[in-house]
């Protein structure tokens, strides 16, 4: 059945459907990585936005019941250049079509993605809309179409939930976690409490964390500002650690800046330079927002790592507190695991301040 990707500016590009029997609407972005499609479509980053593999064959292993980011994907639709006719693979539950359907998620094929992607690179993040009819009015629709702006209230866990063990105790805060945080939290040890988006202050605190992790989640920062004066509040009575929007609300509640990119960094081979010590890790970053170099010198945060590409804020570090934030995904998953050392170093912090308590 054929199926179209439109985009705002009016470009159409003809398809097959496959996956769910339906039409979408949302931000089109795509995502460089050569696997790991099943945590990539899972991933509540991509809330609201259509995601498309730059990657030329998508499905091929299937998908399986361990790598899911989250119980239910939130992505609005998926575009490859070709879905795999069989999957193979001995872990394998169901095919990425099924996986689709069942989550009611529309999917386009036969798709030059590579095209696609040189069109968002030369214009700009673009709305898009996935239909099997173009009307005269499909463009002038979704020129109009407004996008959600609650897609962290959307992803966001609606009650707090525990991952017991007898180590040091971490609050996770909720924006859009990816599962693999809470994995890493899981091997270290670490007697973790998942709490909403919308905690606050003392009800985090009530839970005497060792520290507190600001997960990652979709949409822009600046949507956000109830959880400004909560994060200034936390970061002066326990260790904190930001990743990737939890990155961005650090700055934000510490006085710096966010800007939308003109395409955003989703993919798993991102270098990023450790300004300190000139080290250097390739990363994995899904994000459309980043923070503002030269907003930066007017905080009390310091710059610690940058993107080696476009020199993207992608560390900071509190001059005051023990308190630090990335940009990327040091949990990967998939991807490399240069920067897993990241939560060494949060447990570190979490240790002292313990010691210190106690």
């Amino acid at each position: 059945m054929k199926r179209y990707l439109v985009l705002e500016d009016g470009t159409i590009y003809p398809g097959t459907a496959f996956g769910a029997d339906c039409s979408a609407v949302g931000e089109l972005v795509f995502n460089t990585g050569m696997s790991g499609y099943q945590e990539s479509i899972t991933d509540q980053s991509y809330n609201g936005e259509i995601l498309m593999f730059t990657y030329p064959l998508i499905g091929n292993y299937g998908i399986n019941c361990d790598d899911d980011e989250s119980l239910i994907p939130t992505c609005q639709g998926v575009v490859v250049h070709e879905v795999a006719r069989l999957a193979s693979n001995w872990r394998q539950n169901l095919s990425l079509a099924e996986f689709l359907r069942r989550h009611q998620i529309p999917g386009i094929t036969d798709i030059d993605t590579r095209a696609v992607t040189r069109h968002i690179r030369q214009k700009g993040a673009l709305k898009a809309t996935l239909v099997d009819e173009v009307t005269p009015q499909t463009v002038a629709q979704l020129q109009q179409e407004e996008l959600p702006h609650d897609q962290v209230l959307t992803s966001t866990t609606k009650s707090p939930y525990p991952g017991p063990a007898t180590g040091l105790k971490v609050v996770v805060i909720d924006f859009g976690l990816k599962l693999s945080i809470l994995r890493e939290l899981a091997q270290r040890n670490c007697n973790f409490t998942v709490l909403p988006a919308t905690a606050t202050a003392a009800e985090i605190m009530a839970y005497d964390p060792d520290g507190v992790l600001l997960s990652n989640g979709p949409g822009d920062p600046q949507d956000l500002t109830a959880c400004l004066p909560v994060i200034r509040e936390i970061q002066s009575q326990c260790p904190l650690m930001g990743i990737c929007l939890g990155h961005q609300l650090f700055a934000l509640a510490n006085g710096a800046q966010t800007y939308k990119l003109k395409f955003g960094h989703r993919g798993f081979n991102h270098p990023v330079r450790t300004l300190a010590t000139g080290r250097i890790d390739f990363t994995s970053q899904n994000h459309g927002y980043a923070v503002d170099r030269a907003s930066v010198a007017q905080t009390s945060l310091t710059i610690t790592q940058e993107e080696i590409n476009d020199q993207t804020v992608e560390g900071l570090q509190h001059q005051d507190y023990p308190a630090f934030s990335v940009q990327y995904h040091p949990d990967a998953a998939p991807g490399p695991h240069d920067s897993a050392y990241l939560f060494d170093d949060f447990l570190k912090l979490m240790t002292q301040y313990h010691e210190r308590k106690a």
